[in-house]
This record gives C-alpha cells, sequence and structure tokens, in this order.
C-alpha cells in the first residue's frame, strides 16, 4: 500500500517465467475454464469519520480504492495471460448497485476500514449465499482482524470465519500450491520483512456455506494488492518474487469462485 510512481517493467519476463514454472496445475483445469467469464469488481464502501480521515492523511486516499486502478489492470491481464477465462474491464461499484448480481466476484481491501449498513448487510449475505464470493485483502494484525470479524459477524452472526487448511481446493484448483503465501507489501520489502502491524503469520480464512463452499476468502497478514500494483514497477526487481507468488495465489482463488 505504499505511494511511489509507477514505471514499466523491464522485469515482466522474468515475472512471466515465475507465473508459468512449474506450479502449474496437471489436473488440466484449464481446458474447463473455457466458456467462464469474470470481471474484477472493486467494491467502494464507507468507513467510520474519525478513521477514514487518519486513513487520508496517512495513504492520500479512500482505504477502499488502495492500490487501484494499477492492482486490478495488471491481474486482469494476468489472468487473461494465463487462463482461458473470459476477463473483462474492471469495475468499481458499491454494494446497493444492481449491476452486483451479474457479478460472482468481488473486492474488498483495507476491510478493517470498512463500516457496513444494515441494507449493505443484508445484500452482502444474500449475495453470498446466492452463490457470489467476496475476497478481503491487506489487513494485519490483531487489532485490524478484530475490527473485520466485527463486521463480517454482521453478515453472518451464525457462521464463523475458519482457517483453510494447505489440503483445501483452493490451494490446487490451477496452480498446485503447498502453503499460504505472506506477500509483503512495498513498505514493508523495503525494511526487508514481510509483515505489518504484528501480523506476522499469513493466513487464508473463509466462510462456508451449507455446502462446505468458501464464499468468503480474507486474505490476512498478507498484502496481495501491493504485488499486482507493483509487478511493473522496474526500480524494484528484487520484489518479482512477492509478485509471482500474489498472482499465483490470487488467481487460485478466482478459479476456485468460478469453479465452486
Amino acid at each position: 500500500m505504499t505511494r511511489v510512481s509507477h514505471h514499466p517493467s523491464a522485469a515482466a519476463a522474468g515475472l512471466l517465467l515465475v507465473l508459468t514454472a512449474p506450479a502449474v496445475s496437471a489436473q488440466g483445469l484449464g481446458g474447463s475454464l473455457d466458456g467462464l467469464e469474470w470481471t474484477f469488481v472493486r467494491i467502494r464502501y464507507s468507513s467510520e469519520a474519525e478513521r477514514l480521515e487518519q486513513f487520508r492523511r496517512r495513504y492520500w486516499s479512500e482505504p477502499w480504492a488502495i492500490d487501484g486502478p494499477a492492482a486490478e489492470q495488471n491481474l486482469s491481464r494476468r489472468m487473461a495471460r494465463v487462463t482461458s477465462v473470459k476477463v473483462n474491464d474492471p469495475l468499481i461499484m458499491e454494494l446497493s448497485d444492481r449491476r452486483l448480481w451479474e457479478y460472482p466476484w468481488i473486492y474488498f481491501v483495507e476491510p478493517a476500514n470498512m463500516e457496513l449498513s444494515e441494507e449493505e448487510a443484508g445484500i452482502l449475505r444474500e449475495f453470498l449465499l446466492r452463490g457470489g464470493t467476496a475476497t478481503f485483502d491487506d489487513f494485519h494484525g490483531p487489532l485490524e482482524w478484530e475490527l473485520f470479524e466485527q463486521q463480517l459477524r454482521r453478515v453472518f452472526p451464525d457462521r464463523e470465519l475458519v482457517e483453510l487448511p494447505p489440503d483445501h481446493p483452493v490451494f490446487s484448483c490451477f496452480y498446485v500450491l503447498p502453503e499460504y503465501p505472506q506477500i509483503a507489501g512495498l513498505g514493508s520489502f523495503f525494511g526487508g520483512v514481510t509483515w505489518e502491524k504484528g501480523g506476522y503469520r499469513a493466513q487464508l480464512h473463509g466462510i462456508l456455506d451449507d455446502n462446505g463452499r468458501a464464499m468468503v476468502l480474507a486474505n490476512f497478514n498478507t498484502d496481495m494488492g501491493d504485488g499486482w500494483e507493483w509487478s511493473n514497477a522496474e526500480e524494484y526487481p528484487g520484489y518479482v518474487e512477492h509478485t509471482g507468488r500474489a498472482y499465483r495465489m490470487i488467481i487460485n482463488e478466482i478459479v476456485y469462485a468460478l469453479t465452486h
């Protein structure tokens, strides 16, 4: 979530090698994705006034908009390149937008800053129970977990967030991934660490529907969005490792959402 300038990358070829290297699944799912369609739908949400002002002073941005539009543009290009899914241009919408029901996957960034109304909580609950998937990204440490969990309890007071183990299908539905990655935000990368705000262990959590489908995918203690946003920044060649892992994990999450 670091604010610096973007430049086209001379490391793009190296990133493509990272993405197409031996992690690709031999299960043959690539062909079964023919005919599927995906759009990156970023959700614009409201935040509590004081928290929003603090965030704006620190990052010069609204929390819902962090990493955009470069993150979704880069991810959309990679998704189109490595899968047979038809990829559309990214969108921004609110939960109250009637178009929401046309898209199976939605994305929230910095969800510790999210403040859902009762109407929005109800819409999100219905969207998920109808078969939609929501990915939450870029929140770290015990305080931000607590704030996020408070909002999810308003959506599903009767369902728990559970950590998804390495044998869950989300880790093998396109790429075969041995573990969940901790993607360093660019600021953490500059500091020589992969964590921030006391979030030392990366975890993928989900909320399951009655059939066991993970309808919520919560990327905790990791910064997937920075991995996509800065994948074309040639001045940070050492960051390619994080970018490659961020792309592989999120592509798996998207493929899981489209096929389960």
